[in-house]
């Protein structure tokens, strides 16, 4: 799992990609005097292959049209509260409407998540999902400040992050406590050394403003808007600061405004276990035999066991890499985001119990943005210097020791790891803007938030104390019981007919309804 306080997830095209493979321009500057950014004219271009930091690969393919995908740069102020100085070059793609011109609404803008994924190498990944909203959108989406293309955050090289994702992530003694701490001060110290100038500019207040302007450059006079996991808590920032602007909204996966990062993490913990013991029950019911347990307490006997074992002697991963208790348990929480991937979790769980940990550390490399090369995109280190930027709270080893027992408690597989996750802010070096964002959003129109009952990085609750804090008449909660990490992506008809109806039609789907 990254090394972050809230475990919030990007999606899964790296775990697809890397399986498959295994199993078978934005610069910055001085704005000039008097220009009004607003007024700006992006050169939309035939998209470049990913940068590194944006996980590398390929270009994109062509859309099924035979149309490109486009890439532009916006210039953004480097600094909100200085608009007339400094600016950071922010990467955009876009897919043009593809339907009849009369019929075209706007833009619709993404966020899948992270904080630290990269919008312009997920969209394209992922485009042909959301075809049907291309007849009357522009499908747009951004690396967000720090993030791939745009002014990355930059802390630990290749082989230091191989290194740092070795080590043991949840301390039994003094003695590894201590080399933590160590690890977690070195992170931290290079992030400060590298990336020093952006880091007090990647709060989520920042993305939303720049959003705003946007908005604008692209032409549009309201903001529609699809947020995915922690992009719903940036979709609901964005409505708190600028609710006239607000459009057509989905938010999906959501984030719980109300919690700390504490509380979030003890959630996080919660909502793995339930899809943990979602995974055992289903591998146990099926007609054959689960080939990793007989029931569904003896599989998940055997992962605890698994990961005590590993915890004394790894076992070989992808040469020359070992499988360590921490990489096992990044692996297994990867598989547990998508149901689609537990037959992935089944295969490298048989594997490494014949001391084979080769799927289960591929499945935690996806999690850590590392590819088959051995490249690492910057999502580790956006996801925590965009997380220690908006949290408040600074938590210390003594803290995290006597909280073990409620996070144990929650989830005797995850809790530990949660539970020590919360140091990766104690020593960084920009201050935390607040305990919690504020998302109240008066005047706005209506925001349709999806809740998933099986969701284990945002667990279901959140959806509704979302609308709850959005406000009366804006924030519309739909429910639906399923599985994996958010609901219009399991392709669920009922979930995917209330969001084209209000994306396209503007049809709100009464508060309350259920998907199943």
């Amino acid at each position: 799992m990254p090394n972050s306080s809230r475990l919030r997830a990007a999606v899964l095209t790296a775990t697809a990609l890397v399986l498959s493979a295994l199993l078978a321009g934005c610069g910055g500057g001085s704005q000039e005097d008097d220009e009004d950014l607003t007024g700006q004219k992006l050169d939309w271009k035939d998209c470049p292959a990913p940068s590194e930091a944006e996980g590398g690969g390929a270009a994109p393919s062509p859309l099924p049209d035979g149309d490109a995908w486009q890439c532009a740069t916006m210039r953004a102020p480097l600094d909100w509260d200085d608009p007339e100085g400094d600016t950071i070059g922010l990467a955009l793609i876009r897919a043009e409407a593809d339907g009849a011109a009369d019929r075209r609404i706007g833009s619709l803008v993404f966020n899948f998540g992270g904080p630290g994924g990269s919008g312009v190498t997920t969209l394209p990944a992922f485009g042909q999902d959301y075809a049907k909203l291309r007849t009357r959108y522009d499908l747009v989406s951004f690396d967000p400040r720090g993030v791939g293309r745009s002014d990355p955050v930059e802390c630990l090289d290749n082989e230091q992050l191989d290194t740092y994702f070795q080590q043991d992530a949840t301390p039994d003694d003094q003695a590894e406590r201590t080399e933590l701490v160590d690890n977690t001060e070195k992170f931290n110290a290079a992030c400060e050394k590298n990336s020093k100038k952006i880091l007090p500019h990647v709060r989520t207040t920042d993305a939303a403003r720049d959003m705003d302007l946007m908005r604008q450059v692209l032409g549009d006079d309201e903001l529609h808007y699809f947020g995915i996991s922690y992009g719903t808590e940036l979709g609901g920032v964005y409505a708190h600061l600028f609710p006239e602007h607000v459009g057509r909204a989905v938010f999906d996966a959501v984030v719980d405004p109300t919690q700390t990062a504490e509380q979030s993490s003890l959630g996080q913990a919660k909502g793995f276990q339930l899809a943990l013991d979602n995974f055992a029950e289903d591998c146990v019911s099926k007609t054959e035999d689960c080939p990793v347990g007989d029931t569904a307490e003896d599989v998940k006997a055997r992962i605890a066991r698994l990961l005590k074992d590993l915890d004394r002697k790894p076992i070989p991963g992808v040469f020359p890499r070992e499988l360590t208790e921490t990489a096992a348990t990044g692996g297994i929480a990867q598989a547990l985001y998508s149901k689609d991937f537990w037959e992935y979790l089944t295969e490298g769980l048989e594997q490494a119990y014949d001391g084979d940990g080769r799927v289960l550390m591929v499945l935690s490399d996806a999690l850590n943005g590392r590819n088959e090369d051995g490249e690492y995109s910057n999502i580790t280190a956006a996801n925590v210097a965009i997380n220690c930027a908006d949290d408040k709270p600074r938590y210390d080893p003594a803290y995290v020791e006597g909280k073990l027992p409620e996070f144990r408690d929650a989830s005797p597989l995850f809790g530990d790891y949660l539970a020590w996750s919360l140091l990766s802010c104690t020593d960084w070096p920009v201050a935390g803007a607040a305990g919690h964002p504020d998302v109240s959003a008066p005047g706005a129109p209506p925001i349709l938030v999806i809740g998933n009952t099986g969701d284990p990085a945002t667990p279901y609750e959140g959806a509704g104390r979302m609308a709850d804090a959005l406000g009366k008449g804006v924030g519309v909660e739909l429910t639906y019981k399923g599985q994996g990490h958010g609901a219009y992506d399991s392709k669920n008809k009922c979930v995917q007919d209330a969001v084209h109806g209000y994306l396209l039609d503007g049809r709100v789907p009464g508060a309350g309804t259920v998907c199943s």
